[in-house]
């Protein structure tokens, strides 16, 4: 952070001092801070969270056990070949081409700007880059790509890895407290993630800060942009999740239909002990075995969910989603509309 913010800060001193917007000062730029300073410092403090929120996921999977026991060597086969690809400096490579890329991008923008800000200078000939500005397009810029590439690379390791879990021998429960069939803790997993997702969307806020200094923002744009940032970021998480969908409604479906014919044979039995016969009674006699009542197990069993995402299990990684876009338009409407908005949506 001190590299990517602070060292154009101090290239650009005193001119950096400034805080008029209007005159593209350091200090005033939005997406200065959102990448340079909040962006990268949340990826690199994301890291270490992320990396112990999914291991204590993993490690649920075998303590459980969710994984069979004839599936253990390859669910351990399928986590040896995501940490390689995790560490693969083949991956990291492209992240950093791809990241000066972005650096290309920047500067070839830069030359077509009118108007002189922090990064450049608008002249008659020509802009010419300031140091800060080519301090941030050879470092800070590229670093910030990086780590969010980096970032975005890891979790789809991780979703692919879930998709390959939710094909093996699963040992899940129909009647789990849980109602998840004892996968719930799965689907919080991308809470782990809610460091990451903040500084994303600062980013992605301060673009639509900056779009709004030139259009009035209206509270049903703020409503439509941030429902819209929502529904990306939950999908992200939602699609590795998915792949438990069809086992667990298999699981409901067989258990379900199990327990109907238990639940059968019981009620037939106490009507015979109640009343000496049954209403509907077979011309063959039924056996009168001992059977426990399935009620309870059934009515859980009916409340199964098949889908692991839910408002509360991601909550907080809502949040971090929102707060940013909130802040922003909190400076630009009523901060009244604004919470209302975002409460609104934080209860979908």
């Amino acid at each position: 952070m001190a590299l990517a913010w602070g060292v154009p800060f101090l290239l650009g001193l005193p001119r950096s001092l400034s805080l008029e917007r209007g005159q593209g000062a350091y200090l005033a730029d939005l997406g200065v801070w959102a990448k340079f300073f909040i962006g990268i410092g949340a990826f690199i403090l994301a890291e270490q969270q992320v990396e112990k929120g999914l291991k204590a996921k993993l490690s649920q999977l075998v303590r459980a056990p969710i994984v069979a026991p004839t599936s253990i060597p390859v669910a351990a086969a399928i986590v040896s070949s995501a940490l390689r690809q995790r560490d693969s400096r083949g991956a990291e490579f492209i992240c950093l081409a791809l990241a000066v890329f972005a650096s290309i991008l920047s500067y070839l923008n830069l030359h077509t700007v009118g108007a002189s800000s922090w990064a450049v200078e608008h002249l008659l000939e020509g802009n010419r880059i300031t140091l800060a500005g080519w301090w941030s397009i050879c470092f800070s810029l590229p670093l910030f790509v990086f780590l969010f590439l980096r970032g975005v690379w890891r979790h789809f390791l991780w979703a692919r890895m879930l998709r390959k879990f939710a094909k093996l021998e699963l040992r899940l429960v129909a009647t789990h407290p849980d109602g998840n069939g004892g996968l719930a803790f799965l689907g919080q997993y991308p809470n782990a993630y809610a460091i990451f997702v903040f500084g994303m969307s600062c980013a992605v806020a301060a673009a639509v800060a900056k779009y709004s200094f030139h259009e009035d923002l209206s509270a049903t744009t703020l409503s439509m942009v941030m429902s819209g940032w929502l529904s990306i970021v939950i999908s992200l998480f939602a699609y590795p999740l998915s792949a438990f969908t069809p086992p667990l409604h298999q699981l409901k479906e067989q258990g379900l239909s199990l327990l109907g014919a238990q639940a059968t044979q019981f009620y037939r039995s106490a009507e015979r002990k109640a009343i000496g016969r049954n209403v509907f009674s077979d011309p063959m006699p039924e056996p009168d075995t001992e059977l426990s009542d399935p009620g309870k197990h059934y009515e859980a069993m009916s409340k199964l969910s098949t889908i692991l995402v839910s408002r509360t299990a991601v909550a907080p990684v809502a949040a971090a989603a929102l707060i940013p876009f909130a802040v922003v338009g909190a400076t630009m409407l009523p901060y009244k509309e604004v919470l209302s908005i975002l409460k609104k949506l934080l209860l979908l």
